[in-house]
């Protein structure tokens, strides 16, 4: 029965582990005298990107323009959005690779208030639903022991605000459940689910560059500022808790109108978790044995330390951050093709890809769909290859008279983004 806790134990970790490509290496982390140390958290699906437009640009999000999806990337967009309201449904099959059966589900929306010509106030809503699959369960004999679904869920709700027509915050709140093991594998064991509340809250600053040449011509610079999941540790027994995947994220986005049927975009983001490094165990020579991982520390601790806890100091720092580049061309507003650019260090989950996508829009309707590139062969094949992303996408310019049959009048941020 300790054996069998041990594995349950074991199982949890390892689905907790980031959904990274983590190397096969020798001893303690070590191949070709590199030194491996990935940050490993609870929740990892909370990090992956849900939609397919920033899906297609290397996993950028933070500078956007603002849609439904920006309640998981920076919330504080949404109050900037030039429509009324909106909403999205993604899906995203993971690990296409490797099994057939794990994937991710998103649903987002939001709605402006205000006054009737300045909308400057937005609510929003989201959730997510990863699913893991059927697992079949066994003991150290190889025997059954049940099947089970592993399955992880969030749901979050948004505020965010304008201050002026350049600057906008916003705040989240989300509930996380992880069940990671079930079934009659958890029988006699001392596995429970785990669950969590955390926050989000971001800042959004856009502005027009250059030139201004009317009718929504010329150039557009965004910045955007998100720190997610910063809540409550996850404990799947009595023995441990595991951080969630905090995370710092800074971007910035270009836009230029090349004309008034023709638009580029281009977006980088940098990500870091604020979550501890994980520490070398040595021997009496110096030599990596293992690693301990600080799960002691407090969330506050944990995030003010993930600037300056790394072993090999600040070099090592630099290689958690992760890059995400991307470009958007769009002609008349409606065709969209994307590509873009995700590099994460070899030391820290090793995921480089290549991303591409199309979008349509007509009216309120929008549909996109992104692809990643396939990379490697054999045994260094990234298991993230030939992932697939589709989101489905309705926006409304004034979804009141809509509703209530009223003809549509123009508000202050039509004639904003027209005057710009």
């Amino acid at each position: 029965m300790k054996l069998k806790k041990m594995m349950l134990l074991a199982a949890a970790v390892i689905l907790s582990a980031p959904a990274s490509v983590i190397a096969q290496v020798n001893g303690a982390g070590q191949e070709d005298g590199l030194d491996y140390n990935t940050i490993t958290t609870a929740v990892p699906f909370m990090r992956i990107s849900p939609d397919a437009r920033s899906g297609a640009m290397g996993d950028v999000g933070l500078a956007l323009s603002p849609d439904a999806n920006s309640q998981y990337w920076n919330v504080a967009k949404i109050a900037m959005s030039k429509k009324d309201a909106g909403f999205s449904i993604s899906y995203t099959p993971w690990l296409k690779d490797l099994v057939n059966d794990i994937n991710l589900s998103y649903l987002a929306g939001y709605f402006k208030f205000g006054e009737e010509d300045n909308k400057n106030q937005a609510i929003s809503l989201g959730m997510r639903y990863f699913s893991l699959g059927s697992i079949s369960y066994t003991d150290i004999n190889a025997q059954s022991i049940g099947t089970g679904q592993p399955r992880e869920f969030a749901l979050d709700a948004g505020y965010s605000r304008k201050l002026s027509e350049k600057v906008s915050i916003g705040l989240s709140g989300k509930y996380i459940s992880s069940n990671i093991i079930n079934g009659a594998a958890t029988a006699g064991s001392n596995y429970s689910p785990g669950s969590s509340f955390a926050v989000d809250f971001g800042a959004f600053y856009t502005t027009p560059i250059g030139q201004n040449l009317g009718e929504g011509l010329g150039q557009r610079l965004n910045l955007g500022f998100a720190v997610t999941n910063l809540g409550q540790k996850v404990s799947y027994s009595t023995d441990r808790s595991d951080f969630l995947p905090t995370n710092l994220g800074i971007g910035a986005a270009y836009e230029y109108n090349i004309d008034e049927y023709n638009k580029l975009t281009f977006a980088l983001d940098l990500n870091k978790l604020l979550v501890p490094s994980p520490q070398y165990v040595r021997d009496s020579a110096g030599a990596i044995i293992g690693r301990s991982y600080p799960t002691d520390k407090t969330v506050i601790d944990g995030v003010f330390s993930s600037f300056g806890d790394a072993p090999e100091g600040g070099s090592e720092e630099l290689k958690e951050v992760m890059v995400s580049f991307g470009a958007e061309y769009g002609y008349q507003d409606q065709f969209f093709a994307r590509a873009g650019y995700f590099r994460e260090s070899e030391l820290k989950g090793d995921r480089q890809y290549f991303t591409l996508g199309l979008g349509v829009k007509y009216n309120i309707f929008g549909l996109n769909f992104a692809y990643l590139v396939p990379s490697g062969n054999g045994q260094n094949r990234n298991p993230l290859s030939n992932t697939l992303r589709f989101s489905l996408m309705f926006d409304f310019d004034d979804f009141s008279s809509i509703v209530k049959g009223k003809p549509k009048k123009e508000d202050k941020n039509t004639r904003d983004s027209r005057d710009d």
